[in-house]
């Protein structure tokens, strides 16, 4: 009981780059079936956000081969959505063999490393989106057996750039480039009651919000028709 009372008290705590007029940021895996609204999201960025997600500004037809390409059962994608359902932030956890990243083969003994990617709707900026998506991230990594999280960007990206230096992660800085990594402690009871709290948290909130939006549109369809 007391690791779940835990748990719940760093829910209810407000992260102070929120702000008092911001919603709660709650995180929530996605899934096949949120598909179509990653889509749109990242069809939403502009060029320059397209520019600090990818490395490059990918156009519609790549970014949409991009989301169909997303592999659910071996990656892992979270996301944060509005009252209207539309996904203000995503981010994006890629399990790779530790060879796969030279940059991070030697900081662990893990077979496996993750690289970490996120993107914030321009909308929704400033309410620390970024940052609880990077806190998910890290610990469904320490749940997985994960002790290295990796973060490529361009060094002009301020948001990535705040999340590393926020989580004390180590960087490296090349042409215009930074790499980050940070090392994980290893799960604890208390991580695992933490991950599945957070997960139970976002799906109330998404059914409620479910049933809100259903509720509003049958209301609706019956004053047409009387």
């Amino acid at each position: 009981m007391k690791l779940l009372s835990n748990a719940l008290s760093r829910l209810t705590e407000r992260d102070p780059e929120e702000g008092p007029e911001k919603f709660p940021v709650r995180v929530k895996a996605l899934a096949e079936r949120d598909r179509r609204r990653l889509l749109m999201h990242f069809l939403g960025l502009n060029e320059s956000d397209r520019l600090l997600r990818f490395g490059t500004v990918l156009p519609d037809e790549l970014v949409t081969r991009y989301v169909q390409m997303l592999n659910f059962s071996r990656d892992t994608v979270f996301g944060v959505y509005d009252s209207r359902f539309k996904l203000m932030g995503v981010g994006h956890l890629a399990f790779a063999p530790r060879e796969a990243l030279p940059a991070v083969r030697d900081a662990t003994t893990k077979e496996r490393v993750a690289e970490f990617g996120v993107s914030v709707s321009a909308e929704a900026r400033g309410m620390g989106i970024g940052s609880k998506l990077f806190q998910r991230a890290a610990i469904h990594c320490r749940n997985a057996d994960v002790d290295t999280l990796y973060m490529h960007c361009l060094s002009s990206n301020r948001v990535m750039m705040h999340i590393a230096k926020k989580s004390g992660m180590d960087i490296e800085r090349s042409y215009g480039e930074a790499d980050a990594y940070l090392k994980l402690a290893p799960a604890s009871p208390a991580t695992v009651m933490q991950e599945a709290v957070e997960e139970q948290v976002a799906m109330l909130d998404y059914t409620l919000k479910a049933n809100a939006r259903m509720a509003t549109k049958w209301l609706a369809n019956l004053s047409r028709d009387t």
